[in-house]
């Protein structure tokens, strides 16, 4: 299988293996000989299908967005995307609808309400391809956490699984550990995604995080 650029949950760029369940879009990622050279290229960052009608896109082309991929929706979530709405409209309006849900607003988001509060809560400013030292974490109790928020535990991330917590590899989820019932996480996974998963956002979890 060709090497593909990959995005880990803290949002940085590797050339890895194994594809995953997801494609992602932040924009054009490479320069005009197809070398990765920035960590996004748009404020709009989106989760897609792998596979959608009989579209065709490449890998690494200059000034077209550059297909990252992912583990599946907990990761893609986790680096600060959204569902897609043209490739996964019911899976958008399910997150635009809890969203709206978290916030007691009185109409549905709109896409580009979305886009601003992710983009606001993924980095702080900065510069450069490698942007994992400008992730924001946040805190909140283990008690309150949803099923598919991401967490840091002593260096790695974790997914949140009922009483588990499950490390992230590559590959799938494994090397679980026991779900603390006391105490605050340390939390990957930005607040407006967290709020959709509180508030019945139900994410694609790859087979090996049940």
């Amino acid at each position: 299988m060709p090497r593909r650029n990959r995005v880990d949950p803290w949002g940085d760029l590797h050339a890895v293996e194994a594809r995953g369940m997801f494609t992602g879009n932040r924009g054009c990622v490479v320069d005009d000989k197809e070398q990765v050279v920035r960590h996004h290229g748009s404020a709009l960052w989106i989760t897609c299908l792998t596979k959608f009608r009989d579209w065709r896109w490449p890998l690494a082309r200059p000034r077209r967005w550059t297909p990252l991929f992912f583990l599946d929706d907990a990761v893609a979530l986790a680096a600060g995307h959204r569902p897609c709405a043209t490739c996964r409209p019911a899976d958008y309006a399910a997150y635009r609808d809890a969203v709206t849900h978290s916030l007691a607003a009185p109409s549905p988001l709109l896409a580009t309400q979305l886009n601003q509060r992710l983009h606001a809560e993924r980095h702080r400013s900065g510069r450069g391809l490698v942007r994992a030292h400008d992730r924001i974490l946040w805190a909140a109790p283990y008690a309150e956490l949803p099923d598919g928020a991401v967490v840091v535990v002593e260096g790695s991330c974790r997914l949140v699984v009922a009483d588990r917590l499950v490390r992230y590899t590559f590959e799938g989820w494994g090397d679980a550990m026991p779900r603390p019932h006391r105490g605050e996480a340390t939390i990957l996974t930005p607040p407006t995604s967290v709020a959709a998963l509180v508030h019945g956002y139900r994410p694609v979890l790859h087979s090996t995080a049940v």
